[in-house]
This record gives C-alpha cells, structure tokens and sequence, in this order.
C-alpha cells in the first residue's frame, strides 16, 4: 500500500512501487483527465505537478510521489473556479482535439508559477517538451500571456 496526496486528498493505492504515476492515477484513483501519450515523457500529454514542478507521470513512479503533492488537471480548478491558465484557454479557443491539453494546460501553469512575466522565448522553451499533434501553439502562447497578465493584475 502507498499513500498518496492527490490534489489534496489522500489515497492509499495497492500498487507497485515501480507503477507508473500516470497508472495510479487514472486506473487505481480513476482521474482520466491526466492522458496517455507517449508512454516515454517525450509528448507530455501526462504531465502533473509534483510539489509544484512539472513531471511527465508515465515515467514517474508512484513511490516518488511518497510525501509530496500530486496535482492534476482536475485539481486546478478551486472553489469551483477555473484556474486562470484553464479560463485563458477558453477565451484564446486553444483546444481542437483537446488531447494533450490538460498535460499543456500542467506545463502552462507550472511555467508561470515560477515566472510572472514570460516572453515568447521563455514560453517555448517551457513548452517544448508538449506536442501538440493540431498545431495550436501560437494559440497556447496567447492564452499563457492572457494568464499571466491576468495573474499579475490579480484578475
């Protein structure tokens, strides 16, 4: 049995220490919004926080995640409010498929809870390791702006 806390809730798993994050997560406590890419960290469509950092999940395993906090796509939103990034991508109308979103939505969220104030540059590099198969990227990089000028402005 591992402990896990996931967006603030604990779950105690029947798993192998080596089981993947992603595993844990969508099969053991049933959150599907976290998605299956690649399988190798290389899409990002799995992409978490751990602790607040950025980790592709189907390459983590879940003994990692012993003492710290694991946040999803479904745990972003609070008071039942839309995270900033989640209501940016809305308004910029980022999704087509919607895939790898809710990975390029943890990537987003985790950039600008380290920088308030990210150029194109800064976007990219942060961003690069999230494929996005129906090419909505300059779409991503306005919705992150929108966000972070409206979490500067405490909008």
């Amino acid at each position: 049995m591992i402990d896990v806390s996931l967006n603030v809730k604990r779950h105690r798993v029947d798993v192998e220490p080596d089981t993947t994050l992603l595993w844990v997560i969508r099969e053991s406590i049933g959150l599907p919004g976290t998605k299956y890419g690649c399988g190798m960290a290389l899409c990002g469509a799995c992409t978490v926080h751990l602790d607040g950092a950025a980790v592709r999940s189907c390459v983590t395993p879940v003994s990692a995640a012993r003492g710290k906090r694991v946040t999803t796509i479904e745990g972003l939103a609070q008071g039942g409010k839309l995270h900033p990034v989640q209501d940016a991508w809305i308004e910029q109308d980022v999704p087509q498929c919607g895939y790898c979103q809710s990975g390029q939505v943890m990537s987003a969220v985790a950039l600008l809870s380290r920088q308030k104030d990210p150029t194109d540059a800064d976007i990219d590099a942060a961003m690069s390791g999230n494929i996005c198969r129906c090419g909505t990227y300059q779409r991503i990089r306005a919705a992150i702006k929108l966000a972070a000028d409206r979490m500067r402005k405490g909008a």
